[in-house]
C-alpha cells in the first residue's frame, strides 16, 4: 500500500513557476514508476509527465516539453514537478500516481497507476 500527498500547488501570474511535491509512504516507495496528471474543470484527467522506478528516464506530454520537469528522491520518498513559463491553460487539480511496472519504464497510461494522490490545485491568471 502507498499512500501519496500533494503540496505545492497555488495562484500564480503567467509566466512564473511551480513547484509540485509529492511525498509517498511506505518502503516500497523506489520499487513504484511515478507521474503526475492533471484534470481541469469539465475535462478528463491528463498524462502531465512521468518518471521510471530507476529515476533514469522520463516522459512529457507535448504540452508541457520544454517547461515542466519531473525529478525523484528515493532516499526521502518524493518526487517533485518543476513547472516554468506557466500559462493559463496549465491551470488545473494536478494528481501525483505511483505504478508498479519494470524498474525501467515509463507510464503515461492513468490506468495503469496504482495509486493516486487526493490532488493540488494550481491556478494561472493571465
Amino acid at each position: 500500500q502507498v499512500q501519496l500527498v500533494e503540496s505545492g500547488g497555488g495562484l500564480v501570474q503567467a509566466g512564473g513557476s511551480l513547484r509540485l511535491s509529492c511525498a509517498a509512504s511506505g518502503r516500497t516507495f523506489g520499487t513504484y514508476a511515478m507521474g503526475w496528471f492533471r484534470q481541469a474543470p469539465g475535462k478528463e484527467r491528463d498524462f502531465v509527465a512521468a518518471i521510471s522506478a530507476s529515476g533514469g528516464n522520463t516522459y512529457y506530454a507535448d504540452s508541457v516539453k520544454g517547461r515542466f520537469a519531473i525529478s525523484r528522491d528515493s532516499a526521502k520518498n518524493t518526487v517533485h514537478l518543476q513547472m516554468n513559463s506557466l500559462k493559463p491553460e496549465d491551470t488545473a487539480v494536478y494528481y501525483c500516481a505511483a505504478a508498479r511496472v519494470p524498474y525501467y519504464s515509463v507510464v503515461s497510461n492513468a490506468e495503469l497507476y496504482d495509486y493516486w494522490g487526493q490532488g493540488t490545485q494550481v491556478a494561472v491568471s493571465s
